[in-house]
C-alpha cells in the first residue's frame, strides 16, 4: 500500500505532463499500481480494524484489578498480576503477564496520576561548579593488597561537564579542601558559585533550637578564600544537584572501563591510584574543550596560595597513651604520657610531634577504629598481663595473622596462661623485630607446633652484637696554631 502522500504527488504529476510512467516515477511506485489509483480516482484508504481474534485472557480479573488501581495506582503491575492469580483467576490469565502490564500501561496513561516533570535548565559558562561525594567501593580496587572502600570527591562544571575526581577516605571537610583545590587548580580557574547538596556535614551545621541547616563557619572560610559564592539545594531535592549527582554514575563506569582496560585493579599506594583516577578525568575533558575554554575565559583567577589542607591542634597524651584526633585514639611511646603533643591532621594521615620532632605517623583511621602500636605500651602491658583480656584495643595488638594465629595455638596448649606468653611475644617482635618474629611464628604453626616464647627466641639466635659507639673526635687548635708559626719561621 502507498502512503496519502505519494498519492497526492502522483496526482500531482499526472496532472502536470500526462504520463503515466513519468508520474508513477517520480511518486515512487511501480506503474502498474499508479494506473490503479488513478483509475480509482481516490488514495488509500485506512485498513478496517480487525476484531479480537481470541477471548480475552484478562476478563476474569481485569474488573478487580481496576478497583485495586482506582484505590492505588501506584501498584506494580507484575506484582497485582501475581496477587490476583493467587486468589483463583482462570487458567487463560496464566501465561497473560505482558498483556496485562500493557493494559496497566494503558490505565494509568488515561486514568492514572501526573508523572513528574523534569524541567531542562539553561546553563551560563563560567557560573557554578557542583560538589559530592560519592561512595566507590564497587571498583573493586585495591591498595597494596588491602581492597579500597572508601569515596571519590567528584566536581562537576554543569556548562561543560568538565569534572574532576579525587579519591578520599570520607565525606568531610578535610577531603572538601584537597578535593576543590584539586578540581580548581586543574581547572586553572575559579567559577562564580559553589554548589553543594544539603546533607552533608562537612559543609553544614544542623541548628538544635530551630532544626535548620546553615553552613558552618569552616566551609564559609574555605569559600571565602577561595573566592566562591557557597550555594546549596533544597531539602530533599537531589535533583536540583542534578549535573554531578548523574556524573558520578558516569565516572565509576568509565573508571571502571579503565580499570578493566588496564588489566589489574591493584594499586601500590593511594597516590599511584589517585594519579590514574586524574588521568582518566583529564582525557575525558579533552573531549569537551571547546565548551570548557567557554568556561575558562569566564572564570575568576586563582588565589595566590591553597587553603591549609590540613588541621593543626595540640593535644595532651593521655594516661592511656593515646591522643584523640577526630574522635580517633592514636597510640605514642608512653614516655610522652602527660604531655602536649602537635598533631597535623590531613585527609591521608595524622602526624604527632613533641617539640618539633616527629613522633609517629599513622594513615587516617575510617570511622572511630583506633591506631595502637604495641612497640609503644608493651613494656607496661607485659608488667601487667592481666589487663590484655579485657583491653578495648585488644584487636589492635595482633599486627599480622601469624601473631593472631599463634595466640589461638597458646590458647589451645595452655589457656590460663595464653595472655601472658603471647605478651612476651609482643615483646620480643619489639626488641628483635616484627619481620623476624613473624617468619619464626609462621615456621612453628607451618609444622603444626606450638609458639612457645622461649622457642621462638631460640629460634631467632643470639642477637648479633651491637655497632661500637665511638667517641667524638675534638681536635686541639693550638697544635695548628704551632704549625702555623712553624711554617712562617
Amino acid at each position: 500500500m502507498i502512503t496519502e502522500q505519494q498519492y497526492q504527488r502522483l496526482m500531482k504529476e499526472h496532472a502536470k505532463s500526462g504520463v503515466l510512467g513519468t508520474a508513477a516515477m517520480k511518486a515512487g511506485m511501480h506503474r502498474e499500481t499508479a494506473a490503479k489509483y488513478l483509475a480509482a480516482g481516490q488514495g488509500p484508504q485506512p485498513e478496517k480494524r480487525r476484531g479480537r481474534r481470541r477471548p480475552d485472557p484478562l476478563t476474569t480479573i481485569w474488573a478487580a484489578a481496576e478497583r485495586l488501581l482506582n484505590d492505588a495506582p501506584e501498584l506494580e503491575a507484575k506484582a497485582l498480576f501475581e496477587h490476583l492469580l493467587a486468589g483463583g483467576a482462570a487458567p487463560e490469565a496464566q501465561s497473560a503477564l505482558r498483556t496485562f502490564q500493557r493494559r496497566v500501561l494503558s490505565w494509568r496513561r488515561r486514568h492514572g496520576p501526573p508523572k513528574e516533570v523534569f524541567f531542562p535548565q539553561a546553563r551560563e559558562p563560567g557560573k557554578s561548579l557542583q560538589f559530592d561525594w560519592t561512595h566507590a567501593a564497587e571498583l573493586g580496587v585495591t591498595i597494596a593488597g588491602q581492597k579500597w572502600e572508601q569515596l571519590l570527591c567528584h566536581a562537576v562544571l554543569p556548562y561543560s561537564n568538565w569534572e574532576w575526581a579525587v579519591p578520599c577516605r570520607s565525606e568531610s571537610m578535610l577531603s572538601m579542601r584537597t578535593g576543590l583545590q584539586g578540581a580548581l587548580w586543574s581547572l586553572g580557574g575559579v567559577p562564580a558559585k559553589l554548589q553543594t547538596d544539603h546533607s552533608s556535614t562537612a559543609t553544614h551545621v544542623l541548628s538544635r533550637t530551630t532544626g535548620e541547616r546553615g553552613f558552618n563557619v569552616e566551609y564559609l572560610a574555605l569559600c571565602r578564600h577561595l573566592g566562591l559564592e557557597a550555594c546549596t539545594i533544597n531539602p530533599a531535592c537531589p535533583h536540583e544537584n542534578g549535573d554531578v549527582e548523574s556524573a558520578n554514575g558516569h565516572l565509576k563506569r568509565r573508571l571502571a572501563t579503565h580499570l578493566t582496560l588496564r588489566g589489574s585493579r591493584e594499586f601500590a599506594d593511594e597516590a599511584a591510584f589517585a594519579a590514574f583516577v586524574a588521568a582518566v578525568c583529564k582525557a575525558v575533558n579533552a573531549l569537551r574543550t571547546v565548551k570548557v575554554n567557554e568556561e575558562r575565559i569566564r572564570l575568576q583567577p586563582l588565589p595566590a596560595t591553597r587553603y591549609p589542607e590540613a588541621d593543626e591542634s595540640c593535644v595532651r597524651v593521655s594516661s592511656f597513651s593515646t591522643v584523640r584526633v577526630k574522635s580517633c585514639a592514636y597510640s605514642v611511646p608512653a614516655k610522652l604520657i602527660g604531655a602536649l603533643v602537635q598533631v597535623r591532621i590531613t585527609e591521608a594521615e595524622v602526624v604527632v610531634r613533641y617539640e618539633g620532632t616527629e613522633i609517629v605517623r599513622y594513615p587516617r583511621t575510617i570511622g572511630h577504629q583506633a591506631r595502637i602500636d604495641y612497640r609503644h605500651i608493651i613494656t607496661s602491658l607485659a608488667r601487667k598481663p592481666g589487663a590484655f583480656a579485657g583491653y578495648i584495643y585488644r584487636e589492635e595488638l595482633f599486627p599480622r595473622p601469624a601473631f593472631r594465629q599463634a595466640y589461638d595455638e597458646l590458647v589451645r596448649a595452655d589457656e590460663p596462661k595464653a595472655d601472658r606468653h603471647y605478651l612476651k611475644l609482643l615483646a620480643l617482635a619489639a626488641e628483635r623485630g616484627e619481620d623476624e618474629v613473624a617468619a619464626a611464628l609462621g615456621a612453628v604453626l607451618r609444622a603444626a607446633g606450638v609458639p612457645w616464647p622461649q622457642e621462638i627466641e631460640a629460634a631467632l639466635g643470639a642477637r648479633e652484637p651491637g655497632v661500637p659507639v665511638l667517641a667524638a673526635f675534638t681536635p686541639e687548635l693550638h697544635s695548628y696554631d704551632a704549625l702555623i708559626a712553624e711554617v712562617s719561621a
